[in-house]
C-alpha cells in the first residue's frame, strides 16, 4: 500500500430516525451558508422556523425507509467503500460526509495520523452546485488550513457527461428499461432558481426555454440545470430511447422560493392525466439511494401517481455499488485535477 487516499464524499445522514438526531442533522445541513444562501441572522432565524415542526415529519419519513444496518445512504456508501478497495490500490479509501458521521474534519485528521499526504477527493454529486460539490470543497480547504495538514489534494469534478458514468449509469437502469413501460421521468434533485443566476455569467439564465440545451461551454460548467439535462439526453441517446419515451423533472423543493422546473410533483399528475399507466422514475442525481429517492419517489411519488390515474411506478434503483460503477469511479479518480 502507498500513501495515496481515495475519500469519498456523500450528502450524510441523522444518526438515526429519532426526532432529536434529526434535528441536530437538519440544523447542520441548512445552516450551510452554500445550502441556504441567505445572511447569518436571516439564515439562523429561517432554520430556528423550519427546526419547529420539520424534525418530527423528517424523522417519521426516514423511519420508513430505516435499514436494519441503519440510514440507506451510508449503508450503501459503505458498500461502494468496500469496493472501491478492489480498484483504488494506491492506498486506503475512506469515506466521510459532509453533514453527520463520519464527518471530513475527523477522516482527514486520521488519514494525517497514518502519515497520508496525498488525497484524492471524489464528491459524489455528477452535476455541479454550490450546495454539494462546493460545499464539500470548501470543507476540505477548511480542515487543511485550520488544522494545518500536510496534504496534496486532487479533486474529482463533476461527471455528468462523462463515458464511464454514463455506461455505468445504463448498465445499473438497463435491466429495468428492458421490462414494459410508457415513460421514463428523469427526476433530478431541485434549486432555488437564485443558486443559478448567482453563478451565470451571461445574464441570460433560465431566460428562454432552451437557454440550458444551447449553453455556452463557460455557461454549462456552473449550471446545474444544464448539466442535469445533458446528463438526462446522453443516457437517454445510450439507451435508444425515443424523445416521446422519457422526460426531466426536479424534485425535493424546500420553502417559498422559486425552484427549477419542471417539477417533479407536477409532472406526475400531468403523465397520469396524459395516460401514461407504467411509470419509470430514475434519479440520476443521486448515485446512492436516499430518502429523496426511497421515501420521497419510492412511497410518496408512487403513492400520488396512482391516485392521479396511473397504475404502477417503478424506482430505478440509483448507482449505489454496482460492480460498473465502481470501476467507473476508479478510472475518473485517476485522472482528478490537482486542487492544492
Amino acid at each position: 500500500m502507498t500513501d495515496h487516499a481515495l475519500l469519498l464524499v456523500n450528502l450524510g445522514s441523522p444518526a438515526s430516525t429519532e426526532v432529536a438526531d434529526v434535528r441536530r442533522y437538519l440544523n447542520q445541513f441548512l445552516m450551510d451558508p452554500y445550502v441556504i444562501d441567505l445572511p447569518w441572522p436571516l439564515r439562523r432565524l429561517l432554520v430556528s422556523l423550519i427546526l419547529i415542526k420539520r424534525p418530527a415529519a423528517s424523522a417519521h419519513a426516514y423511519a420508513s425507509i430505516w435499514w436494519d444496518e441503519g440510514s440507506p445512504l451510508v449503508v450503501i456508501s459503505r458498500r461502494l467503500q468496500e469496493a472501491m478497495k478492489a480498484h483504488w490500490t494506491q492506498g486506503p479509501v475512506e469515506l466521510a460526509m459532509r453533514y453527520g458521521e463520519p464527518s471530513i474534519e475527523s477522516t482527514l485528521q486520521r488519514l494525517a495520523a497514518q502519515g497520508i499526504r496525498e488525497v484524492t477527493l471524489a464528491p459524489l454529486y455528477p452535476q455541479f452546485a454550490d450546495s454539494t460539490t462546493t460545499t464539500v470543497i470548501e470543507e476540505v480547504k477548511r480542515v487543511v488550513r485550520e488544522r494545518g495538514l500536510d496534504m496534496r489534494l486532487s479533486t474529482l469534478p463533476p461527471f455528468y457527461d462523462q463515458p464511464e458514468y454514463l455506461d455505468a449509469l445504463v448498465a445499473s437502469a438497463k435491466p429495468y428499461l428492458e421490462q414494459d413501460f410508457d415513460h421514463l421521468l428523469l427526476s433530478f434533485h431541485g434549486l432555488p432558481e437564485r443558486h443559478l443566476h448567482k453563478l451565470d455569467p451571461s445574464g441570460h439564465c433560465l431566460k428562454g426555454e432552451d437557454c440550458c440545451r444551447s449553453a455556452s461551454p463557460e455557461v454549462l460548467a456552473n449550471c446545474y440545470r444544464a448539466q442535469c439535462l445533458r446528463s438526462a439526453e446522453l443516457f437517454a441517446q445510450r439507451m435508444g430511447l425515443r424523445p416521446e419515451q422519457w422526460s426531466v423533472s426536479f424534485q425535493s423543493r424546500l420553502g417559498r422560493a422559486k425552484w427549477i422546473e419542471p417539477y417533479t410533483e407536477s409532472r406526475l399528475d400531468e403523465l397520469a392525466a396524459q395516460g401514461v399507466k407504467r411509470l419509470l422514475v430514475m434519479c440520476p442525481a443521486f448515485v446512492a439511494d436516499c430518502i429523496e429517492t426511497l421515501e420521497e419517489i419510492g412511497d410518496r411519488g408512487r403513492e400520488q401517481f396512482v391516485e392521479a390515474g396511473g397504475e404502477s411506478l417503478q424506482l430505478v434503483p440509483c448507482l449505489n455499488d454496482h460492480p460498473d460503477w465502481a470501476a467507473a469511479l476508479k478510472v475518473l479518480c485517476e485522472r482528478a485535477p490537482l486542487m492544492i
